[in-house]
């Protein structure tokens, strides 16, 4: 019986290993621009926003473990120290200068230290750069069209491809941009509030009717990056992916070329394919 307890005992110690090792490396297990099974940690950045991003959440993550791990000493130590037992005869100290200055200052401090990057950081979200290319984004029930005006101002829709991978994510049309170029997007809804989100970009910003949203990324490596709309938009909202194709320079040149053909004689798809798309 001891030894059983002790293999089933090594056993759940070798699982519980695993298992954070399993939820720490999550991204080992991802593709670029895309969510992976057990994927605990944030998307494999694809641009300096999303960078920026990941080194804030962590630097947080830090902040606030140790911020736990204090909290956690000083009850110990009042649990310890000061109960009945240990200490029958309780302090009677008030008001004591030094600590109420510590846990006046240190609080202002460690927020200071806090929003110092958080600020830069919104800045760097904000303030978009000049833009090598300008795509407008229009959201709708329950696609996405996309125009390029610097490009010859061809425009097409990008709906949902049921034969694509991965699932619920693969589009007809996809939205092409070149690497290492800074791309402006502008967004609007046709009908209701929607969201582009690109989570490996950094971006989600709000697509509302009759106004026009702008952000920016700025993509670092060539391939395929996916994201939802990401507000509650009617009924197939979950089947408005989003999918980005970044590449060189060259390939964008040829895909514009090819695409002012394409969507100039089979002009944005219909209504009616958008309920085939989703269903």
């Amino acid at each position: 019986m001891r030894m059983s307890m002790g293999l089933m005992g090594r056993r759940l110690l070798g699982g519980a290993v695993a298992g954070v090792a399993l939820a720490t490396s999550g991204t080992a297990f991802a593709e670029l621009g895309q969510p992976a099974p057990w994927e605990a940690t944030l998307q494999q950045a694809g641009s300096p926003v999303m960078e920026n991003i990941v080194w804030f959440h962590n630097f947080l993550l830090v902040i606030i473990t140790l911020i736990t791990l204090f909290v956690l000493a000083l009850l110990v130590i009042v649990v310890m120290k000061f109960n009945a037992r240990a200490n029958p005869v309780p302090s009677r100290t008030t008001h004591n200068t030094m600590i109420e200055v510590a846990w006046t200052l240190v609080p202002v401090l460690i927020l200071v230290c806090i929003a110092v990057p958080s600020f830069r950081l919104l800045f760097l979200q904000l303030d978009v750069p000049k833009a090598d290319l300008t795509v407008k984004v229009t959201g709708k029930q329950w696609y996405w069209s996309y125009a390029y005006p610097d490009n010859g101002k061809f425009e097409f829709d990008s709906l949902l491809a049921q034969d694509k991978q991965p699932r619920l994510l693969g589009v007809d049309n996809e939205m092409v941009v070149p690497v290492n170029k800074v791309i402006r997007i502008q967004t609007t809804g046709a009908d209701v509030i929607h969201s582009f989100a690109v989570p490996a970009f950094g971006i989600k910003i709000d697509s509302i009717p009759g106004r026009l949203n702008e952000t920016w990324f700025k993509a670092t490596k060539t391939g395929m990056y996916y994201g939802q709309c990401s507000e509650l938009c009617g009924k197939d909202h979950a089947f408005m992916p989003i999918a980005v194709r970044v590449v060189d320079d060259q390939e964008f040149a040829n895909w514009v070329d090819a695409a002012k053909k394409k969507f100039a004689s089979n002009p944005a798809n219909s209504y009616a394919s958008v309920g085939q798309a989703a269903q």
